[in-house]
């Protein structure tokens, strides 16, 4: 319970961004807050017996190569294994059989949550700074320390500090604008420089993209960390300015205007704190990796809160589509996470590579209702602790991107 947690871990978890109101503890409700999950039957989710399970199959072995060893996960993925050459019949028994699916539920009970997408872009680039390549992306810097909080209280099980050391203490890590100030010492952890700020910025936010040289080689980048400052929408910093309407607070829109303010982009970029660091992945990988630590599958894997929903578990999600408003329901699998990504019916809907996902990604804001399966005797997550205040993104873990 929270008024077990010491003081002295509170605060920390205040300063893990920039200082604000230490958080305080909730007061009794009047109302106790729905539980997240709540055991559901397979009838009540929408589109289940005709959905195609094959893609979702595919994305669940591959999970299954991180889940196999742990005990929960252990017999469902061997009997998966057993499992030759299915059709659609056998892969809706297996899964009725060994799971149980739960819907997913926001405090106040409701069960309609938000569902973003994003996606793997592409961005012309090199190895080394030129006229033309004035942007660095950076691997994790030598100074930032992360500290796992689980390790010194088993009640902040999962939750991370990042910053680093001033003056034989602890303060949080440069944020956005100080990194692009030059303020932070990242000379020689340059991986690439790229042409273009504001793509830069997004494929932060995607958490994975590709690059391609001067040569036309293409080489992979991912997530490797994340500065510990929380997210904030500059879709929605331009919106409250004035600049662009609601409705044209897409990525695309957002890059629309940034051509047209190149003067006034940087001022924006910096009212997001959050900055992502980044690794050189093989080139052999089908696709991004995620928390998860496998390829992602195009269109089947999602990003989702870890707190709520285990990683690597098949959720089946009920939304409609970005560009026309059909139903979307299919069986998804949730392998990765996300700075923005809180809550329990939330998701981040991975499109896959390039332009046509990315317009896919740009448009998505639909609403979905979300049920998490869990193999058949699996304990169901802890509650987490609540504060009077969000818990910042540098304590906790982060994904593949913001």
């Amino acid at each position: 319970m929270l008024h077990k947690i010491p003081l002295l871990v509170l605060l920390l978890i205040a300063g893990c961004t920039a200082p604000p109101t230490p958080p305080i503890l909730v007061p009794p409700p009047t109302t106790a807050p729905v539980a997240p999950l709540s055991a559901s039957q397979w009838e009540k989710l929408p589109g289940w017996p005709e959905a195609d399970l094959q893609p979702s199959w595919k994305a669940f072995r591959e999970g299954c190569r991180a889940l196999k060893n742990k005990p929960s996960w252990q017999d469902v993925c061997a009997r998966g294994e057993q499992l030759t050459e299915p059709d659609n019949a056998a892969l809706r028994n297996f899964f009725e059989q060994d799971f149980t699916p739960y819907q997913l539920s926001n405090p106040d009970g409701t069960t309609q949550g938000l569902v973003t997408g994003y996606y793997e872009p592409r961005l012309s680039g090199s190895r080394v700074r030129t006229e033309r390549f004035q942007h660095p992306l950076y691997a994790v810097p030598d100074d930032m320390l992360t500290i796992d909080m689980g390790e010194l209280y088993p009640q902040l099980k999962g939750l991370r500090l990042r910053g680093r050391v001033q003056d034989k203490r602890v303060v949080p890590y440069y944020n956005r604008g100080e990194i692009d100030e030059g303020k932070a010492p990242l000379q020689g952890r340059e991986l690439f420089w790229v042409e273009d700020a504001v793509e830069l910025f997004f494929l932060q936010v995607q958490g994975s993209g590709r690059i391609e040289l001067p040569d036309g080689t293409l080489v992979k980048v991912g997530y490797a960390d994340q500065n510990g400052h929380p997210y904030n929408s500059i879709g929605r910093k331009l919106v409250e300015m004035g600049e662009l309407k609601l409705e044209e607070a897409s990525m695309q829109g957002i890059k629309r205007w940034a051509e047209q303010n190149p003067q006034k982009l940087p001022a924006l970029l910096a009212q997001n704190p959050s900055y992502v660091f980044f690794r050189e992945l093989p080139n052999g990988l089908s696709a991004p990796l995620g928390a998860l630590g496998v390829p992602l599958t195009e269109a089947y894997s999602i990003a989702v809160d870890p707190r709520t929903v285990p990683l690597g578990a098949p959720v089946f999600l009920a939304t409609t589509r970005p560009d026309n408003g059909e139903p979307l329901q299919r069986l998804m699998l949730a392998q990765d996470t996300g700075g923005a990504i809180k809550g329990a019916v939330r998701a981040d809907f991975f499109w896959g590579y390039g332009d046509e996902a990315g317009a896919m990604a740009g448009k998505m804001k639909q609403k979905g209702a979300m049920w998490v399966l869990l193999p058949k005797g699996m304990e169901l997550p802890a509650p987490v602790p609540q504060l009077t205040q969000p818990m910042p993104p540098v304590c906790v873990p982060a994904k593949n991107g913001q």
